[in-house]
């Protein structure tokens, strides 16, 4: 058996066309892994930094009670990233909107702040999960790509073997290296996706604390601030 069968370029002019297929599927999900993790990591690291920088901006203006400089200095556009700034300019502006307003004695603007927060919690949230399910995907279905593929090129070994009248594993060792390299390469592709989904998901987890925390330090302010202006 010629041992440049057993390359890569070799395996690839021996593979059918099902198998190159298959090959080709689980290099577009690398390739597409590949990137949707280096922008998340790239977004989450300047929406820690950022969110920094806003938590240490946004609470002495708030305890001297600069209500309009805290949510100007939450809407910089060099924080669009942090979602600190988004959750604190939401609840923010609507305290500060419905203070404004000749509103019915019964009207709680502590819940009309903190309704304005969840609902930025949770857009934000979703925007950071954004990805994350067709990382889940290829993560789940790689493996059954790669063994999808390891089976026809089993089945066309042994056809081979059958069409040739030889037997012997010589007869099917360069089919068989060929298609177990589909599952390898399936697996390639699902380990790292696996990896990094857990990784992104429990960075996300750590955002929502930081948010959680964030959001009941401003509803405090919010009814200190309702108390001070009865």
């Amino acid at each position: 058996m010629d041992a440049s069968h057993f390359t890569l370029m070799g395996m690839w002019a021996q593979m059918g066309l099902i198998a190159k297929a298959v090959v080709i599927i689980l290099a577009i999900m690398s390739i597409w892994s590949t990137g949707f993790a280096i922008e998340r990591l790239w977004r989450f690291h300047k929406a820690k930094k950022e969110s920094l920088q806003v938590a240490l901006g946004v609470t002495p203006l708030l305890k001297q009670h600069k209500l309009e400089e805290a949510i100007k200095f939450a809407k910089d556009k060099k924080f669009r990233h942090s979602h600190l700034a988004r959750v604190l300019s939401a609840g923010l502006t609507e305290f500060q909107y419905e203070s404004s307003q000749d509103l019915p004695p019964d009207f709680d603007i502590v819940e009309a702040g903190k309704r304005a927060i969840e609902r930025e919690t949770l857009m934000t949230t979703a925007e950071m999960k954004k990805g994350l399910g067709n990382l889940a995907t290829i993560s789940t279905t790689a493996p059954f790509i790669g063994l999808f593929g390891t089976v026809i090129g089993i089945i066309n070994s042994f056809r081979g073997m059958a069409a040739s009248g030889s037997g012997g594993l010589g007869a099917v060792s360069a089919g068989i290296a060929e298609a177990l390299a589909a599952t390898a390469l399936g697996l390639a592709v699902a380990i790292p996706a696996v990896w990094l989904y857990n990784y992104f998901l429990n960075k996300i987890e750590r955002f929502n604390v930081e948010m959680s925390n964030a959001s009941s330090e401003l509803v405090d302010y919010f009814i200190k601030n309702a108390a001070r202006g009865r």
